[in-house]
């Protein structure tokens, strides 16, 4: 919510590009939010590591309106074990690594920038498009010897639908604090990509395209403002619903959420402005899924501890 040189609102005929970066190390397994501590004490538990690169450019029409592309790129790693009568005898990994879908939205603030320079609602309206990937292959270890199989839904740089990008933020300063509210849901009309998973439950053979979202609240408030610096605190719930808003809910997939507590900072100087915030979890669910609910099981996931989010934005 706070841009450079200490303003939201980007200025008519101007640019702000934006490079992201998040990396998560996922590895604690949980049921519902029950830990499943056991797969630690085996040692067959999947450690998914998590890079990805974010690029954006905005154009303003105007003070209220403006347009923005954005790109992401993936570089995942999927660790899982190799077993036998319950042992682990072995680990392996797999890549999913490339360009993610690429997404255009609008965005309008609902009030006059010029009348409401402490306090506005901007509401946003995208596309996603499926340029990304949604069935890497490679080389899985089995007891048999090596196989090629479509990697892990949860390394796939793609989902393989079209998407529509729901998103609403507000700001307000007051008491020498800017607080902010933010929202994004990814609507996925598509049912299922037609990728397989290769696993058991005949209700999962193929990928599910899923919604997702992510809500954030939070604080900034400036510690040294003649050098630009002010320190952040907020928290986030982002997550995979069970059921899709439009469309059919049918394929793998592992509903569920985390909610974060996320410290940080923000620094700006002249047309420049980064940021770092490290979010780590207060409390995750892996919900049951529509393939649970049909075979009367309850599948896991893997969740990271924390997260670290780095943010560069220039104005020109």
């Amino acid at each position: 919510m706070i841009g450079a040189e200490g303003s939201p609102y980007l200025a008519k005929g101007k640019w702000q590009i934006f490079t992201g970066y998040r990396f998560q190390r996922s590895d604690r397994h949980f049921v519902g939010k029950e830990e499943q501590k056991q797969r630690y004490t085996i040692g067959n538990e999947v450690i998914n590591t998590i890079n990805l690169v974010d690029f954006a450019a905005t154009y303003a029409f105007n003070q209220r309106f403006s347009l923005t592309a954005s790109a992401p790129l993936l570089f995942a790693n999927r660790n899982q074990a190799v077993t036998s009568a319950g042992k682990v005898v072995g680990r392996f990994s797999t890549q999913g690594n490339g360009i993610g879908d690429l997404s255009v939205t609008a965005r309008t603030w609902l009030l006059k920038p010029t009348s409401h320079a402490n306090e506005n609602i901007a509401i946003g309206l995208g596309v996603k498009f499926p340029t990304g990937n949604s069935g890497v292959r490679d080389t899985f270890q089995t007891l048999a010897g090596p196989v090629e199989r479509t990697i892990d839904q949860s390394v796939q740089p793609g989902d393989g639908g079209y998407g529509i990008v729901l998103e609403g933020q507000a700001f307000k300063y007051m008491w020498k604090t800017t607080f902010s509210i933010a929202g994004v849901y990814l609507l996925n009309p598509k049912n299922t990509n037609g990728v397989p998973t290769f696993r058991s439950n005949p209700y999962e053979q193929v990928m599910s395209v899923t919604d997702q979202y992510l809500v954030r609240v939070g604080a900034a408030v400036p510690v040294i403002p003649e050098y630009g610096l002010a320190l952040t605190f907020g928290g986030r719930i982002e997550g995979v619903p069970i059921w899709d808003l439009i469309g059919g809910s049918d394929g793998f997939r592992r509903p569920g959420y985390a909610v974060s507590l996320e410290p940080g900072f923000i620094y700006s100087r002249g047309a420049n402005s980064y940021s770092l915030t490290a979010p780590f979890a207060v409390s995750r669910d892996r919900s049951r899924s529509v393939a649970d609910r049909k075979v009367g099981g309850h599948g896991d996931a893997a969740f990271a501890d924390y997260v670290i989010l780095f943010g560069y934005s220039r104005r020109f």
